[in-house]
């Protein structure tokens, strides 16, 4: 049975995850769909792109995954179909892939749209769908749709960095309110370079050294550790780290007072190596 990862920022509070599996098994009954999330943030790209790359690059080669986070973000002229590593990737040309792969992909194709069709959720959800069922088919890659295509690129958030610090930005809040930020171990390594280090957050909050376990520290005990995805994480042990240091992901400027309107603001973690 193929498998089909679902990715979305629609929530789980009305019928349209529900409705989506519906088409998918319409068109080919043998998917196998898993649920990666549907409670992504809208708008927020970078929080998208660690769910996703995260995720993604756990399954094994021939999955297909279909990913609807901010499928709208202007008005669609076609999809994208990309092949990535012997994986499938369907998504809307709004820039997340490149931010997903921390690359332009070389292996591309564009997925036309029916210009009678109404182009809604329901609908990109099925030009996915027919796209993979072809792929099983037999179909060559190159045949799905136009290969000549120039897509929407956006540059993945990367970390600051000076002589002495790296700055990062939360990234992610994780359901036991851990925070996240987008720095790798490999980053901070490099960064360190066998050096101590102080983690500077809000409400003069330190952290001077890394943990392997929650466990590593006493109950209600700050920590820093790097998780799963190999990124640091802010947490505290049997409590909720963003709640109680004031920390949050992502906000968006949109207030006639800000003289930058629709901008999203990253709160900053900072580590000082001395």
């Amino acid at each position: 049975m193929p498998l089909l990862t679902l990715t979305s920022d629609i929530g789980s509070q009305d019928f349209l995850v529900g409705a989506i599996k519906g088409q998918l098994l319409s068109i080919n009954p043998n998917f196998n769909i898993v649920d990666i999330s549907h409670n992504l943030s809208p708008f927020n790209y970078p929080q998208a792109a660690y769910v996703c790359r995260n995720a993604i690059k756990n399954f094994p080669e021939e999955t297909f995954h279909i990913v609807l986070v901010n499928l709208f973000d202007q008005r669609p002229e076609h999809l994208l179909l990309i092949n990535y590593n012997n994986q499938y990737i369907g998504c809307a040309d709004n820039g997340l892939i490149t931010m997903i792969l921390e690359e332009v992909p070389q292996n591309i194709v564009a997925l036309s749209l029916n210009k009678s069709a109404q182009k809604n959720t329901l609908y990109c959800a099925s030009v996915f769908a027919k796209a993979f069922d072809q792929i099983l088919a037999g179909e060559p890659f190159g045949n799905l749709g136009d290969t000549n295509v120039s897509i929407e690129v956006k540059n993945p958030l990367r970390a600051l960095l000076g002589n002495n610090w790296i700055e990062g930005q939360i990234i992610f809040i994780d359901n036991f309110e851990n925070v996240i930020i987008n720095i790798t171990k490999e980053e901070f390594e490099e960064q360190r370079r066998g050096r101590s280090f102080k983690i500077v957050f809000k409400r003069d909050e330190i952290i001077d050294k890394i943990s392997e376990t929650y466990a590593d520290v006493t109950e209600s005990e700050k920590l820093a550790l790097f998780n799963s995805a190999g990124y640091l994480e802010i947490a505290i042990n049997k409590g909720n780290a963003a709640g109680l240091f004031g920390l949050q992901g992502y906000t968006e400027m949109n207030t006639q007072s800000q003289y930058l309107q629709n901008r999203l603001l990253y709160q900053t973690i900072k580590i000082y190596f001395e």
